[in-house]
């Protein structure tokens, strides 16, 4: 057995080896850190159980459910408690019964096939939300109801915990059942109590002081001191630290957390699948590969058809009910403590828990596979539901129907009702898109100019009258959305600009590569807002801070470097400075070519060329101008005068 640092290197060299590869082929870095652990598993048969990295393996579950309560709020968590208590509780009840039922025909115990049924009835809620948290689907729809779900599996981790033993003994099994009951909802009703009047103000205290280990040390206490208390209670550490992120998700800190908390995270968390890997042993799957085999796809199989079918009761897309079929269709982690619990109350043999063990392990690497190729199936069921979708886009149509050289809006929550509110103030067309029904219907209730139907979709954009279209503007800061938007616009008409609003800089490339006129990040906003006030409250003059702030947008943005001054521009105190200037070429200054010309050793910048005919043309150091070309320069007006003369030379 290798030392704890030896042990640590191959964990380390393997996972960037890994995952380099994964990643290089598009595949998810889960995928990497499973296969990492099966391929170890002869070598360190029990790495998950005896070493302290494997007690540190349980920790990245606690802190990936923690990072997930951040992006919920107790009023969220309230919306969803359909999803959580009647699709959850419905989906692990019918599951421990099918199972059973399966059970007698193959004339195993009652007793055994309900204990089998428990221990299938739980999904993986590591890997699972992992993937949507990489994908950003946490607050998609079919994301919302398989969080729903899983967070009812974890709620009934207690339950079956007392459940088990109490099937083994055949007796006081209600009596059981009933005080786990009662025990976990007071738990979780003095939690969420005090935990709401005592979160914002014990923050408060603690970042009083201003010193970043303080509260670093604060984050781990609360989310570490509540998975401990649910679990003292007979609950899962996972749903305590996923409470803890809920509550301090209704205070002012839940950024500074989010970010102080990835790092530990994401390398536990990688820990973590590598010990899911482990748990695989090789040489029984090569042995009994038939009924490992045969347990895993009805597991994966008859896990999908229900979740699917239950979700169908609730939404109508094909597309989102096969989402929540594949997300839902593997075995999860607390399996494995409730299979480990019914095998010490002899529910099962030692054989049939080695093979379900295999298969669950088998069903939780095909995860990422199943969730990545699926999500291709389910966009094609978006594409071709034409019958489901028609109506939407006939509305579209129609409420599109007459607007010329309009601008779409696609989202319409804050930024994009300002956006709306702007336009109309100023007599600009538009339509706006939004694929939240609540907020569609409560908009068009005032009157506004909205309609529901998602921007990504192409048919949904054509209906809005995208070739008509003067630009389009992405209102929200969800990446993944935009890109589809962008991939959209670019195919039905590429020269209408398309601005997009991120939260930063970090997919401004990516997001100008798929076709972004311009990218508006949030931070740089409020950053030169803030720094504007400041600079007034400093003493500066105003028209010196405006012209600051011009400067630096213009050095920001490609669309407002320099400009085109009128009279009024004269008065301004910086009476120099860049600006733009137009000049067309005649047939006599046609001809040369713009390294000839040799404009910049004049200090003016050629900002662009149009031409008659060709949309965003593009011009380099060789490129001959023609007649009839406009050349867009940028420059002081001494520059600019001489760019002028020597254009006119011919």
């Amino acid at each position: 057995m290798p030392s704890t640092l030896e042990l640590t290197l191959i964990l380390l060299a393997s996972g960037v080896l890994a995952v380099a590869g994964l990643k290089a082929l598009g595949l998810p870095a889960l995928v990497g850190y499973l296969l990492i652990g099966a391929a170890m598993a002869p070598f360190l048969p029990r790495l998950a159980q005896d070493t302290p990295a494997g007690h540190l393996a349980e920790f990245g579950v606690v802190f990936l459910m923690f990072s997930i309560g951040l992006e919920f709020s107790l009023a969220r968590l309230n919306a969803m408690r359909q999803s959580v208590f009647v699709l959850g509780g419905m989906q692990v009840v019918l599951t421990m019964f099918i199972v059973m039922a399966l059970g007698l025909l193959f004339a195993l115990p009652w007793e055994q096939g309900l204990a089998m049924g428990g221990v299938l009835a739980m999904s993986s809620t590591a890997i699972v939300s992992k993937l949507l948290s990489e994908r950003e689907e946490l607050d998609s729809e079919h994301g919302r109801l398989i969080l729903g779900i899983l967070l009812f599996q974890d709620l009934a981790v207690a339950p079956l915990i007392i459940f088990l033993p109490a099937l083994a003994q055949s007796s006081g099994l209600g009596q059981a059942l009933l005080y786990a009951a009662l025990k976990a909802a007071l738990v979780l009703a003095v939690i969420l109590a005090l935990g709401q009047r005592l979160m914002r103000p014990w923050f408060q205290w603690v970042a009083r002081p201003k010193s970043a280990e303080l509260f670093m040390l604060n984050v781990l206490l609360v989310t570490l001191g509540l998975a401990y208390v649910t679990e003292r209670a007979g609950l899962s550490l996972a749903l305590g630290a996923f409470l803890a992120g809920v509550l301090i998700a209704e205070t002012e800190y839940r950024y500074q957390v989010e970010a102080d908390i990835r790092p530990f995270r994401d390398v536990l968390m990688g820990l973590f699948f590598v010990s899911i890997g482990l748990m695989l042993d090789l040489r029984l799957v090569a042995l009994h590969w038939g009924e490992v085999l045969g347990i895993m796809l009805a597991l994966v199989i008859g896990k999908l058809i229900l979740a699917a079918l239950l979700a169908g009761l609730y939404v109508r897309s094909w597309a989102v009910v096969l989402r929540v079929g594949l997300g839902l269709a593997q075995a999860g982690e607390f399996g494995f403590v409730l299979l480990a619990l019914a095998l010490g109350h002899g529910l099962i043999g030692a054989e049939l828990h080695q093979t379900l063990l295999a298969a669950m392990v088998l069903s939780m690497l095909t995860t990422p596979l199943l969730v990545l190729y699926g999500d291709r199936l389910a966009k094609r069921l978006e594409g071709g539901a034409w019958v489901e979708q028609a109506r939407g886009v006939h509305e579209i149509a129609t409420r599109a129907f007459g607007i010329q050289k309009h601008v779409i809006v696609c989202g319409y929550g804050r930024s994009g009702q300002s956006l709306a509110r702007l336009l109309e103030s100023e007599k600009v067309p538009f339509i706006a898109l939004d694929d939240d029904p609540r907020r569609v219907h409560a908009a068009t209730q005032a009157g506004d100019r909205v309609v529901f139907g998602d921007a990504s979709r192409a048919e949904v954009l054509m209906a809005a009258g995208v070739h008509r279209a003067r630009a389009v503007v992405v209102s929200f800061s969800h990446a993944r959305s935009a890109h589809g938007v962008l991939a959209a616009v670019q195919r039905l008409k590429p020269e209408v600009p398309v601005i997009v609003r991120t939260v930063d800089d970090s997919d401004l490339d990516a997001l100008r590569a798929a076709g972004a006129a311009e990218v508006v990040p949030e931070l740089m906003e409020g950053a030169l807002m803030l720094g504007s006030q400041t600079l007034l409250m400093a003493g500066v003059p105003l028209a010196r801070v405006l012209n600051r702030i011009r400067q630096t947008r213009e050095a920001r943005y490609g669309a407002l470097r320099g400009y085109f001054r009128g009279l009024s521009d004269e008065q301004d105190d910086d009476a120099r400075g860049d600006r733009l200037a137009s000049f067309l070429v005649t047939a006599r200054q046609g001809g040369r070519t713009l390294v000839q010309l040799d404009l910049q050793s004049l200090g003016a910048t050629l900002v662009n060329v149009r031409r008659r005919g060709a949309h965003a043309f593009e011009f380099g150091p060789e490129t001959r101008l023609e007649s009839g070309d406009i050349l867009i320069l940028r420059g002081e007006p001494e520059a600019l005068a001489a760019a002028k003369m020597r254009l006119a030379e011919g």
